[in-house]
Order: structure tokens, then sequence, then C-alpha cells
């Protein structure tokens, strides 16, 4: 490769954000390599904490990271834009027109050149071709949509208090995500009640339904059992072996022929690659779209394009697409990208080591499991250990992308912040 590289990231994401900002402390700062990110928005956010926003229980401007700014901070280069195809025989990645929020051009098509591309573009629910699905249900898959569920959160309850009647969510999967919303869309209820004009708020009936045989597929059968039972208790109805066969305005109807009513819908079952990975060049992709990787992350179609996160597939060993795997991957290249951008060394196999994993049902209760199985959590203070645990993985997050210092004055401003503002978003 040339002296002076041409490193592209596409994908502002846990695995994105963290491989820029890690390679511009040492590639970048040194004038020997040239990083640049490449996301469609302009700021980052903890895609484990998208559930928070789309309750409107946590702030959006104290959740996001500026990629301008953190750009500025640790020498690399940020452009917003979208890639929609890769010319891998001109080493040139094509990204769309930019656009503003009202449709307006801002920036043309353009191309930019790469002697190393990492894709890192995640993941987006998978909605299996389900009738009436794309048309009538929402998603979270992003800062977007978990805001523009919100709006819609919004105004049905403001409808159901001035009606004093009842609101109906249908949430389709029963995975970290959508047993997070149930019970964090709760706490946002619990929240509002403290501001409302109204002594008697409206009921909210939440219905989660999921296909497999029990919730939290990936935690041990106890944690599942027992977030079911949490669930329950405040009323969320939880329906197992539920195959959902269609959508339409008025809910969801199962492969039984049962219809569960609701005003919102949101889907957020499965796991795939974003359409887009379709026209990266004919690489190889496997059922879910996701690009197929040697187990050091090196594509197994071209030498010069890797991919890691969610959008990743190990051919040999295949990893669930969480946040911890997409953080451990990041650094893995971060580590071992300079020795190949300076003389060609070879990069060695990217091995996981599971920490674990905690889930936190909002203020409610967590679990926490170890590797090999092992619970904690749930039985202190009603989860608190695992729902501190939950929290510190998210300061580890904004320490490591922040620094020391400005991490701890982040987590110092956001406990101040909860002294000023309300403890939901009201506007």
């Amino acid at each position: 490769m040339a002296a002076k590289s041409e490193i592209l990231i596409v994908g502002g994401g846990v695995a994105g954000l963290a491989l820029a900002t890690r390679l511009g402390k040492t590639l970048g700062r040194r004038g020997e390599a040239r990083i640049t990110l490449i996301d469609k928005s302009f700021s980052h956010v903890w895609k484990p904490m998208l559930h928070c926003f789309a309750a409107g229980t946590v702030q959006n401007e104290n959740n996001r990271i500026s990629f301008m700014s953190q750009a500025s901070q640790y020498n690399f280069d940020f452009w917003p834009g979208e890639v929609i195809s890769i010319d891998r025989q001109n080493r040139k990645a094509v990204l769309g027109p930019f656009q503003s929020a009202e449709g307006s051009a801002v920036l043309e098509g353009r191309t930019v050149h790469y002697d190393a591309l990492v894709l890192a573009i995640g993941s987006c629910a998978n909605d299996f071709g389900t009738p009436g699905v794309a048309e009538h249900c929402l998603f979270i898959d992003n800062l977007v949509e978990a805001n523009g569920f919100y709006d819609k959160f919004r105004m049905e309850l403001l409808k159901a208090y001035s009606q004093n009647s009842e609101l109906d969510i249908a949430i389709v999967g029963g995975g970290a995500t959508g047993t997070q919303l149930a019970a964090e869309l709760h706490k946002a209820l619990d929240l509002v009640r403290l501001y409302s004009f109204d002594s008697k708020p409206p009921t909210l009936k939440i219905t989660l339904l999921e296909a497999g045989p029990r919730i939290l597929p990936a935690f041990p059968e106890q944690v599942s059992e027992a977030a079911k039972k949490q669930l329950e208790h405040i009323h969320v109805d939880v329906r197992t072996s539920a195959m959902v066969s269609g959508a339409d305005e008025t809910g969801f109807t199962l492969k039984d022929g049962t219809h569960v009513p609701a005003t919102l819908r949101v889907w957020a079952a499965g796991v795939k690659a974003p359409e887009v990975t379709q026209k990266f060049g004919g690489l190889s992709l496997n059922r879910s779209g996701q690009i197929i990787v040697q187990p050091n992350l090196r594509s197994v179609d071209d030498e010069r394009i890797f991919a890691m996160g969610d959008c990743s597939f190990i051919r040999d060993e295949p990893l669930p697409p969480t946040a911890q795997v997409a953080r451990q991957q990041a650094h893995h290249l971060a580590r071992h990208l300079p020795a190949l951008i300076r003389n060609g060394t070879e990069l060695p196999s990217c091995v996981f080591r599971n920490k674990g994993a905690i889930v936190a049902l909002g203020d409610y209760n967590g679990w926490g499991t170890l590797p090999g199985g092992t619970v904690f959590g749930g039985g202190f203070l009603k989860g608190l250990s695992a729902r501190l645990g939950h929290l510190m993985l998210y300061r580890q997050h904004q320490v490591e992308l922040y620094g020391l210092y400005r991490g701890l004055l982040s987590c110092f401003a956001d406990w101040l912040d909860t002294k000023v503002r309300p403890s939901i978003r009201l506007d």
C-alpha cells in the first residue's frame, strides 16, 4: 500500500466510530494514513439505548456524539452520506446525493478512493417478507426511527388522555430490544404521571409477541422465565409461540388466525444487514445479507475490504450481532491495521472473548449472565446490580470515545441535567 494510505470506514456505530477514533490516535496523528468516516447522520448514539429514545426516557441531546467534533479531536475526517455501491476494481466507494431534512439537494453524488475499506453499517430488523409489516409497522433500528416512534407514542398518549381511553401497543420480537422497549414504555407512562394534567392516566396495554417458545432466547432459561414474570407483573401481555402472519392498520394477525389489535405496531424481530450490501461489488453474502469474512475480518472476496459488527458474518465461526462483538472486532482492527499499512503484515484471526450479557427492564429489574451461563442480578434491590452494570457498559463506551477526563465530565453533566430537566421528554 502507498505510504499515505486512504482508510475508509463506512458506518459510525459502536464499531465504526471506535475504529476511527483509535486509528486517528495512531495512524492519523502521525500522518501515516488518512482515515475517513462516512455515515448517513451527523451524530452517533449507542444502539443498545435506542429503546430508551423510543420511549422518551432518555434525552437526545445528552447522549449523542457529534461525528464532526470527534473527527476534529482525534485526527480523522468525517463526511455525511450513504455508500450506495462499491467499485472494487478501481477501489472507489460511490456515495449517493446527500439531502437536507426538507429533501433539498445539499451534496451531489461523490466517489471516495480507498486503499483499505472497512464496512461497519450495522443491521436492521428482518420482517421476513411478512405481508403488511413494511407498510403498517414502526421500526427502531436507528435514532431517526426511534424519535419517529416517540412522536407517534406521545400523540397517541395525548389522545388517550383526552378521551380517557386505552392505548394498545403491540411489539413483535421477544429479544432484548422488544422486551426492553415494553418495560421502558411502562416506565415512560409512570414518569408522565408526574407531569400530567389529569389525575387519572390512561391504561397502557402492551402485547409482546414472540414466535419462539420463550423470550430472551440468547439468555439462560431462568432469565427468560424471570423476565416474563416481571413483564407480566407490570401488565405486559407476553405471548410466546405466537407467529405473526400479517399486519394491517388495526393490528397483527397470528398464524393461528388470532387478531391482536394495536394502535401502534412495532417490529423488533429478526436481524439482517441493510439491503445495500447487495450493491457492494458482488461481495459474498449470507442469507441475511451479511458480508462473509474470514476470521481476521477480511472479506473472502477482496483483500482490501474488511467488515465488522452486525453486517459481517465469519464463515468459520459465526458470532451473535451484539455491541460486545462489534466493539472487540473494532479493537482488533485498530490493533493490527497499522502493521498492515506500514509493512503489509497479515492480520491474525480475531478471537472473541465472551464477557457475558446484561438485560435491564427499565427500573423494574435486570439480569446479567457471566460466561458459562452463571446468572447474577435479579435479587439485590430488584436487580440493581445488573441495571447498574448495564449503565456502566454505556459509561465505558463514552469514556472510550471521549477519553477518561471528558468521559467523566460527560457523566457529571448528565447527572446535573437530571436536576434541571424533566425525567422524560415532554416536547
